[in-house]
């Protein structure tokens, strides 16, 4: 590796957000005040959800990037955590940088006794 390759890889920013973190870690970071980003669809945010979320189904995401702020933490959220992998690719190709995917989904959070409105999952 040449001198200005080395350079090149040395001087790119780190990703210090982890792509994927567990509910205990997630929930940390909700009483820290990061913004939660739910992209399951509408009805089944209206059965139940993590309180002081934001709704935006992962089909509208792409389309809807103004409503997620930057520069904050943000965890991304669905019902088991894969659809919150598909949304957390989505806002990182879009410059977003400190988001990460909740794995377990709000199942797994709400079966922890962790804050929810509605019936769990």
């Amino acid at each position: 590796m040449g001198v200005a390759t080395a350079a090149y890889f040395l001087l790119q920013p780190k990703a210090t957000t982890p792509l994927e973190i567990s509910t205990a870690q997630a929930y940390e970071k909700y009483q820290e005040g990061a913004f939660f980003l739910d992209v399951r669809e509408q009805g089944e945010w209206d059965q139940g959800h993590i309180p002081n979320n934001i709704l935006i189904p992962l089909g509208s995401l792409a389309s809807r990037l103004e409503e997620v702020p930057r520069g904050q933490e943000i965890v991304v959220v669905c019902r088991l955590g894969n659809r919150s992998k598909e949304g957390t690719q989505i806002l990182r190709q879009s410059g977003f940088e400190q988001v990460s995917s909740m794995s377990g989904g709000v199942r797994e959070w709400a079966a922890a006794g962790y804050p929810f409105e509605g019936t769990p999952p």
